[in-house]
């Protein structure tokens, strides 16, 4: 196959394509199309192909890719594409069990299909169960104080709070610093003077946002203006999404599911917009049908590797005043935090981010270059001069990392999250694995780290595949010290799930890993950092999004330097991530 050739499919998606043709035994080219390129957009973070987008068209969308013109396939009317599926026994509809089903124009594997399914009933379930039994006098009696507004405008917070405690799905949506832990930690406490033996379970997608969550919950408790015995109650320890559930090595499945539930009464998962379809289907599943379920995150965010946008799909009935039945009730149990505590849309970082959301590409060069020391703009320098280009920046940035090295490990990972740059791509010239060695290079000229071997004193590392043996997760970052156990000996330290001592390991019991003083700004997710200098690449990209950027920006703190070209940078403003799902159709669907 044509496209095969030039990467546009891939291996698996051409296979699949041939193995359905020979399935439905049949000659008819758009049913090998329809499979292969339904394996194609699920690979892309859809979860579905949508046939009223791609039908009568050319493929791949030249936005996509660039080919000679007689490279692109050209696709079939969607009368003729929905005629081949129809006649084929390969394809099924609502209710039937068939590699492939058809339902309104959207094509999904089966598996894809049933957990948007599995999905919208978990959550339709929720929104239309009795209320939780609450005393009311006493949670207007707590609610008031712990929310004191001292203004007439909404306490967005507190409203927030009022529709977790009576129902028994809710989502809380904000960019950061908005108070969403802070938000929760309140709810938590509303909840367990109602019900002090409440059971909880707090969790994220990855383990450096599970210890975020642990962190701000342990911070934000003591806080609060309510008696001891609740604070005492607030649990702090969290964990990772796929420990909650308990993985099974080697599959797809979980110890917790719809047959063995959670016993837990409250379920609050933060980072949401981190969460793909499918993890999210099984984790409704595992969740008791009267616990209360509250999703966390900025719905404005990076979507999740895997397919599916789930909270973003959720947060689009707020943008549709014609919703009515299910939507309409979803819509009530969502709550938009809309003031940033940490910065406001009058700081540099504010305004810069505030103006990406907004698709103001003009605006954001603007705040880039006018608004303050604590956000710059740098021309891209040509890759031949990187490494000069960079050298003062990598320099200050990891000078005081590399000069704890000798001490305690939990200070020095702290130390490390004091500065990160954050890069588009994995590959090519600007992409991580390239930087990350032109990092070291300046370090190592600099006299700041001796990687005279693959391992040395400080070398930061990036787990990137899940090992549950040793509970250390794709996204895990750690960094190489000497051993505190063995005399002259390098081990692997990594901040602990529990919020205790940071855990060692033995260099040779490492999952796949790589150096970090770079990372994609997909896998910054979850994680904060003082200052973040943001490396885009030379030329435009389908991963150059709106989403990407405003991602990356609102990781740092403190400070944030963007360094790039501004026409490739201010394209990436305008382009928004695009996934198909058929998420409020399915909802929509239950009434």
């Amino acid at each position: 196959m044509i496209l095969q050739q030039h990467a546009v499919l891939s291996e698996i998606d051409v296979h699949f394509g041939r193995f359905i043709a020979r399935l439905a035994q049949t000659t008819d080219e758009n049913i090998m199309l329809s499979a292969a390129l339904t394996s194609y957009m699920v690979a892309q973070g859809h979860v579905c192909l949508d046939l009223n987008l791609y039908a009568n068209s050319l493929f791949p969308n030249t936005t996509e890719t660039e080919l000679s013109d007689d490279n692109y396939l050209q696709l079939p009317t969607l009368e003729q594409w929905k005629t081949s599926l129809q006649q084929s026994h390969v394809v099924g509809h609502l209710g039937e069990y068939k590699p492939l089903i058809l339902e309104n124009n959207r094509l999904y594997l089966y598996r894809y299909w049933d957990y948007e399914q599995l999905l919208a009933q978990q959550i339709h379930q929720r929104l239309y169960r009795a209320s939780p039994a609450i005393d009311k006098q006493q949670l207007s009696i707590d609610i008031n104080n712990l929310f004191e507004n001292k203004t007439t405008e909404t306490d967005w917070q507190k409203t927030a709070a009022l529709q977790a405690v009576l129902n028994h799905f809710c989502i809380i949506s904000g960019g950061p610093g908005t108070g969403k832990t802070t938000t929760v930690v309140k709810i938590l406490a509303l909840l367990l003077a109602q019900q002090p033996e409440l059971r909880i379970a707090l969790v994220a997608p990855t383990g450096k946002a599970a210890a975020r969550l642990q962190e701000a919950i342990t911070q934000n408790k003591h806080r609060l203006a309510c008696p001891t015995d609740i604070k005492s109650k607030i649990p702090q320890e969290t964990s990772t999404i796929h420990r909650l559930l308990g993985s099974i090595p080697n599959s797809p499945y979980f110890r917790s599911n719809a047959k063995n539930s959670l016993p837990y009464d409250v379920v609050v998962v933060d980072e949401a917009s981190m969460v793909d379809l499918a993890l999210m289907a099984k984790l409704a599943q595992a969740i008791q049908a009267d616990a209360r379920w509250i999703l966390l995150g900025d719905k404005d965010q990076l979507t999740s590797v895997e397919a599916g946008t789930v909270l973003g799909d959720l947060c689009t009935v707020l943008e549709d005043v014609t919703i009515e039945n299910t939507l309409s009730k979803l819509s009530e149990n969502i709550v938009l935090l809309r003031k940033s505590y940490r910065f406001d849309d009058n700081s540099g970082i504010g305004k810069v981010a505030h103006a990406v959301k907004a698709g103001d590409g003009k605006g954001a060069l603007t705040a880039l270059k006018t608004a303050g020391s604590n956000v710059r703009w740098h021309d891209l320098p040509v890759h031949s001069s990187l490494q000069n280009a960079l050298h003062d920046s990598v320099v200050e940035g990891f000078s005081r990392y590399l000069s704890v090295v000798n001490k305690d490990p939990q200070a020095v990972l702290q130390a490390f999250d004091e500065f990160r740059i954050l890069c588009a791509l994995r590959r090519g010239l600007y992409g991580v694995e390239s930087v990350n060695r032109v990092v070291e290079q300046i370090l190592k000229t600099a006299g700041l780290i001796k990687s005279y071997y693959p391992w040395y004193v400080g070398r930061p590392i990036l787990i990137t595949r899940n090992d549950y043996t040793t509970h250390l997760y794709n996204g895990d970052i750690g960094v190489v010290l000497w051993s505190r156990e063995v005399r002259n000996e390098l081990q692997a330290y990594f901040p602990a799930t529990d919020g205790g001592e940071p855990r060692a390991f033995w260099l040779n019991r490492l999952p796949e890993h790589e150096t970090v003083y770079a990372m994609t700004i997909h896998k910054s997710q979850g994680s904060e950092f003082d200052k973040i200098l943001m490396l885009l690449p030379e030329q435009e990209s389908p991963i150059l999004t709106r989403e990407l950027l405003y991602t990356g920006i609102t990781r740092a703190k403190k400070a944030v330097s963007i360094w790039g070209n501004e026409a490739v940078f201010s394209q990436a403003v305008q382009t928004r991530i695009q996934r198909n799902s058929g998420m409020r159709e399915a909802l929509r669907a239950l009434g």
